[in-house]
């Protein structure tokens, strides 16, 4: 039976798993895994089913929490969202203030990420590569064609949070950078620096939803189809780095990545758009191109060292198991 000093130390673990998922091409899955919870955690989800609806229906609230390890779960919740909501005002000002470095920092991140899921996979099998390659056209279409602003209607922020908290149960992708995908990233850390306690509420409501809807399909996909899907998955977020590419303007609502030229973008970029509209937002600070380097190999070292940790982690569970 655990202590009240063993959930806090998951709580601690859920403070990980959430600063993990405020940081797009981080998996809070990954900590999961690092710190010896990630099956628990399959597990509890997977019991949010039939049997605990009928618990909790008839009454038998004490079985239906025994059944879905709910002390667990809240803890676990209870340190996610202490990072969430302490990391959301930082990400902000980062935004705001050093674009570059924060999004350079992210291109890391997620091209490591993309990377690592690849190197297991034998692409020399057409349709492994015939996955990688329509994931990356779909990241691609979906940042570029997509326009920079989705709806704000509650709707779509409740599946927002549907599809993000899938990503706690997939390889190497955070929620976070399902919400880059879905242009709600800034949107919703605003949400949560401003207490806008409907938009949480709507997005959290989407979260349970989804996890208990999809967990099911996607462990079933996972296991069934694989490599295919990583092969996808891998493709998705190989597109999708143009999303997170530090030099962007936008225009007509749709953001475009270009290339830094001597420390601007060049001034002659609006002779370009033939309808002589104005460019509505020039990324402030176009150079720091060794700086934007630089981040960026910082993030690719975090998710190698988080991977080899991860690896460290497995070796020691199987020798144990042996």
């Amino acid at each position: 039976m655990r202590t009240f000093s063993s959930y806090a130390m998951i709580t601690l673990k859920g403070i990980g798993m959430g600063a993990a998922d405020v940081i797009p091409g981080v998996s809070g899955g990954t900590i999961a895994f690092l710190t010896g919870i990630y099956e628990e955690l399959l597990n509890s989800i997977k019991s949010i089913n039939s049997q605990a609806f009928k618990l909790l229906f008839t009454g038998k609230i004490g079985q239906f929490w025994k059944h879905i390890n709910g002390n667990f779960l809240i803890s676990l919740i209870l340190g996610i969202a202490i990072s969430f909501f302490s990391l959301a005002k930082l990400m902000q000002y980062l935004m705001a203030n050093e674009p570059v470095p924060l999004w350079s920092f992210f291109f890391g991140l997620i091209i490591a990420s993309a990377i690592l899921i690849l190197k297991d996979i034998d692409l020399t099998k057409i349709k492994h590569l015939a996955a990688l390659v329509l994931g990356v056209g779909a990241g691609a279409a979906i940042c570029l064609v997509s326009p920079t602003e989705t709806p704000n209607a509650l709707w779509f922020i409740f599946l927002c949070g549907a599809i993000a908290i899938c990503a706690m149960i997939l390889p190497g992708i955070s929620g976070s950078f399902i919400l880059l995908l879905l242009g709600k990233y800034e949107y919703m850390l605003k949400a949560l620096t401003d207490l806008n306690i409907t938009l949480i509420l709507v997005f959290v409501a989407g979260a349970a939803i989804g996890i208990v809807s999809f967990s099911h399909f996607l462990t079933w996909l996972l296991n069934k189809y694989h490599v295919t899907t990583i092969s996808a998955l891998a493709g998705i977020m190989i597109g999708s780095l143009v999303k997170v590419w530090p030099w962007q303007f936008q225009h007509d609502g749709v953001s475009w990545p270009v290339l830094p030229h001597d420390g601007r973008i060049l001034e002659g970029l609006q002779s370009l758009i033939a309808s002589g509209k104005e460019i509505s937002d020039v990324t402030k600070y176009s150079g720091h191109i060794g700086l934007a380097v630089t981040f960026a190999a910082v993030g690719a070292a975090l998710v190698l060292i988080l991977e080899f940790a991860a690896n460290r982690r497995k070796n020691k569970v199987s020798e144990t198991q042996n």
